[in-house]
């Protein structure tokens, strides 16, 4: 199932941005085999509960075991692609770096997810998301006038500069038909992320100051409103004639021009007082369905419940869990949800054996592999 159906990966057991790349590959048709260490703590709630682990299997590999690095290179050496998300040097002092893969299969493309990179003076430090959008400029430029930065959850970083790079780059390397390694760094794709903001900065058309561009909340209509009931309105009219079937529905009548800059605070009081004399139902009720780019802010629970969100299917009910459907859609080769998360080791034998292992009894009294207890 899948346009990804038949490919091999390997995912070396880590947190964020690669288990979600290995995620992406799993919910397009590769067959992801996720390589777990024992004793490892959940770090995203109970295994069972753990998205980023759909669709893929779980063996548990003791990688301090004599025998364990060489399990990982023997499944290398069958794979289409590994994925690694340990500081530099990690992988290679383990013994299942990349000139150790490449050795069994030259043919492997080597995917690295780090936020700093493979190298340059922060590479061997600890990080997270909202230090490696630091660094970048674009953390900085999230927030209204006058505020601090606001943190986007870790969606710019980890799984936008990180993760969906990751996911190209393995892809655009399996298309070169070269073994070779992908370094993906958050630093750098959170900043490629913002390609058009640096253009325009450099056309002196964006402020770096928060709060006070066109698509930061600096302009009046593109914003959040919020109405009577203590909700809000999602507000994004950019284009002139969306503009002029927005004001019409509020009912602002006689407002200043849309691009009439000082008269923007002005429009933005009245935009508000408008918001406020209604529901988010109702302003909903009014708004759906038209030109005029506005739509609810619903919650995280709200959202499968919206008609469009419902019928579309893109988020679903499974496996007792509300989840997001695969995506993007494909017409020839429709991807879908498969398995549940994997626990730790539940698939020890079946993925080992799958990928041609024999020796799997030896393996387990050995102690280089184990089964989920």
């Amino acid at each position: 199932m899948g346009p990804l159906a038949g490919l091999r990966v390997v995912e070396l057991a880590g947190i964020g941005p690669a288990p979600f790349c290995a995620m992406l590959l799993a919910d397009l048709g590769a067959d992801v085999v996720r390589v777990d260490r024992p004793n490892s703590s959940p770090v995203a709630g109970p295994p069972s509960r753990d998205l980023l682990n759909r669709g893929k299997r779980s063996v548990m590999v003791d990688l301090k075991n004599d025998r364990g690095a060489e399990v990982v290179l023997r499944l290398a050496a069958k794979a289409d692609v590994l994925i690694e998300g340990y500081r530099p040097g990690v992988a290679e002092r383990l013994g299942i770096g990349p000139e150790q893969c490449f050795e069994r299969n030259p043919r492997l493309v080597y995917g690295r997810m780090t936020g700093w990179g493979q190298d340059g003076p922060l590479a061997q430090s600890a990080g997270h998301d909202i230090a490696y959008i630091g660094i970048t400029g674009v953390l900085h430029a999230l927030g209204r006038a006058g505020g601090p930065p606001q943190v986007p959850l870790n969606l710019v970083g980890d799984f936008g500069g990180g993760a969906l790079y990751l996911a190209v780059g393995i892809l655009a390397a399996l298309r070169s038909g070269k073994g070779q390694v992908v370094d993906a760094a958050i630093v750098d794709g959170a900043a490629h992320l913002a390609t058009m903001i640096f253009g325009l900065v450099s056309a002196g058309v964006w402020q770096p100051t928060r709060g006070v561009n066109l698509l930061d909340t600096g302009a009046p209509f593109y914003d959040v409103y919020e109405t009577s009931d203590g909700e809000y309105m999602a507000v994004g009219p950019l284009e002139r004639q969306f503009y002029a079937e927005f004001v019409r529905l509020l009912g602002v009548r006689d407002a200043p021009g849309q691009f009439d800059i000082p008269h923007w605070p002005e429009l933005r009081k009245r935009f508000a007082e408008a918001f406020a004399t209604r529901t988010r139902a109702e302003w909903t009720a009014v708004f759906e369905g038209t030109d005029a780019c506005v739509a609810p802010v619903l919650s995280l629970t709200e959202a499968p419940q919206h008609p469009h969100i419902a019928e579309r299917g893109t988020l679903v009910d499974k496996d007792g869990m509300v989840q997001p459907a695969p995506a993007p859609r494909f017409s020839a080769t429709p991807a879908e949800l498969t398995t549940p998360p994997a626990r730790p080791g539940e698939h020890t034998r079946n993925a080992l054996a799958d990928w041609g292992f024999d020796d799997i009894d030896d393996l387990m009294a050995h102690g280089a592999v184990r089964e989920q207890g």
